[in-house]
């Protein structure tokens, strides 16, 4: 039976923290350009519905890297975006490929595309999750300290995507995590029963406030994101009034640990949801944040294959 990774509950603890091990083993044997090809023969097909960057060189370099291939699909290219169903897309995409990563807007698109697919799908973002992030975020985090143990992760901001993804993490995981943000821009309602009922049982420690300072008090990690996502436009001028408050500067930051580490799934607008002074600083680890998607998402993909 196929298994997919659209959620960080498709993984659970145990593949979750054994995915972040691996991520390193593939990235040491990267960095020491060994002759490493586990994805050899390896097909992955690229569908965005939603452009990106990092995760289109992610994904398809990390493919080069370890000796598969990957193939760029964009809406504008498929028949997928010119009307034909989700079902009919799925079943014949899955047809020509070993695995399927989307890049897409509403959550219930990646569900029902691989509802109908023949071969595992990753989630590479939905209105709802972004899972592949939360995993290199954690891959880094772990990297800096050692441990993701006794460590405090404060999140400043909208309550999107990356606040709900990173609610699954911490109480899967058994963390200790803060979200601030304003009411009206809360976590999703779903994810928080979801993520709460799965604390007891994890012992993570999760607050929502809507109160920056007591959410920065003693943090270890500081991380946001930008107040508006990619097809939130009109709702620009109205986030950014709501959010000014959360935006993380030095003054905030100040209110962390002294050694705290500053995060940031990026894209960045300097001078909105973060300072430049922060994220340009000596807090800051957002570069090698980013390049760790690669060999996260190259763990995933063995461990959905069951090449690891």
């Amino acid at each position: 039976m196929k298994k997919d990774c659209l959620s960080l509950k498709d993984l659970g603890k145990k593949d979750i923290l054994s995915a972040i091990d691996l991520a390193s083993e593939i990235k040491s044997k990267i960095n020491n350009k060994e002759d490493y090809k586990p994805l050899k023969d390896v097909i992955l097909g690229m569908i965005f519905e939603k452009s990106s960057t990092r995760t289109r060189l992610s994904f398809e370099a990390g493919m080069k890297r370890l000796g598969g291939d990957a193939i760029f699909l964009s809406s504008r290219d498929i028949q997928l975006g010119r009307g034909e169903s989700i079902e009919d897309s799925a079943r014949v995409i899955s047809g020509f490929v070993d695995i399927i990563m989307i890049r897409t807007f509403e959550h219930t698109r990646i569900l029902d595309f691989a509802k109908h697919s023949s071969v595992p799908v990753i989630n590479a973002l939905t209105s709802l999750l972004h899972p592949c992030q939360v995993l290199a975020d954690l891959m880094t985090i772990k990297e800096h300290y050692g441990s993701l143990e006794n460590l405090k992760i404060a999140f400043f901001g909208d309550g999107n995507n990356m606040a709900n993804s990173w609610l699954y993490a911490a109480s899967i995981l058994g963390l200790n995590l803060s979200i601030a943000s304003p009411v009206d821009l809360s976590v999703d309602g779903i994810v928080v029963q979801d993520a709460l009922k799965e604390a007891t049982k994890t012992g993570a420690n999760i607050v929502l406030t809507d109160n920056p300072n007591e959410a920065a008090k003693n943090a270890d990690v500081i991380y946001t994101d930008v107040w508006a996502s990619m097809g939130e436009e009109e709702q620009t001028a109205k986030k950014h009034s709501m959010l000014r408050n959360y935006q993380v500067n030095k003054e905030l930051a100040d209110k962390a640990k002294s050694d705290y580490i500053f995060m940031h799934c990026l894209p960045a607008h300097r001078g909105e949801e973060v300072t430049a002074d922060v994220i340009d600083g000596t807090h800051s680890i957002v570069w090698e944040e980013a390049k760790n998607r690669t060999f996260v998402q190259m763990a995933v993909i063995m461990k959905l294959l069951g090449r690891n």
